[in-house]
């Protein structure tokens, strides 16, 4: 058939299957193409979920750490640690625990106080800061009171003859006594030794015991 057609006719049957090929190969590439590009948008849609939620997991990580955990006990309805948002103050720490208790006491409480991980609070009953500094006073006095007369004392096996002195009922001559005493006998092993010395008897012990020490 092909050699019964004249020349003009061969060259446009050539030229017809020749731009069948090219339309043929123009879509075989179009349709390769957009596969290529559906892939493409595929792969960067999963990054994009991804990506997401990344980001997502990332902002609850930061919400989690910006939470503060606090111990509030006391005149407080529940004594128990609450969770509270970073920069919250003791008013809120106090709500979180069911509010005070009628027999609260603020006077000495900053309520507008920022709270900071891990800390504690305590609120304290009326009347009882009162109760607990009468308590620390007294024991202070006390205790100024033991020093004072622990600092008056006389270590009898160190003291000079003018600090023998000192003691109520020992004058120079019983102070040069108990400084020989020392020295020939060693230290006083105890307070009552120096009832040894002559001159000092059961009544001047009972005098000055309580103002000699041997430490």
């Amino acid at each position: 058939m092909f050699e019964n057609l004249t020349k003009k006719q061969k060259i446009i049957f050539i030229i017809i299957i020749i731009f069948m090929l090219i339309v043929i190969i123009f879509y075989l590439y179009s349709t390769l193409y957009k596969y290529d590009n559906n892939i493409l948008y595929t792969e960067i849609d999963n990054n994009f979920i991804t990506e997401n939620i990344s980001e997502e997991t990332n902002s609850n990580n930061l919400i989690k750490n910006s939470e503060i955990l606090v111990h509030v006990s006391g005149c407080v309805k529940n004594n128990t640690v609450v969770s509270l948002p970073e920069g919250s103050r003791i008013n809120d720490a106090i709500e979180a625990a069911g509010g005070l208790t009628s027999d609260a006491d603020l006077t000495n409480i900053n309520l507008a106080y920022i709270l900071e991980d891990g800390e504690k609070i305590y609120i304290p009953k009326k009347g009882e800061e009162e109760s607990q500094n009468s308590t620390v006073n007294s024991e202070i006095s006390n205790t100024n009171s033991s020093s004072l007369k622990e600092f008056s004392k006389i270590n009898i096996n160190k003291a000079t003859q003018t600090e023998l002195e000192t003691i109520p009922g020992i004058g120079p001559s019983t102070a040069l006594k108990i400084i020989n005493y020392r020295e020939e006998n060693g230290k006083f092993k105890s307070i009552e030794e120096i009832k040894n010395i002559s001159g000092i008897g059961d009544a001047k012990y009972e005098n000055i015991k309580e103002y000699v020490t041997i430490k």
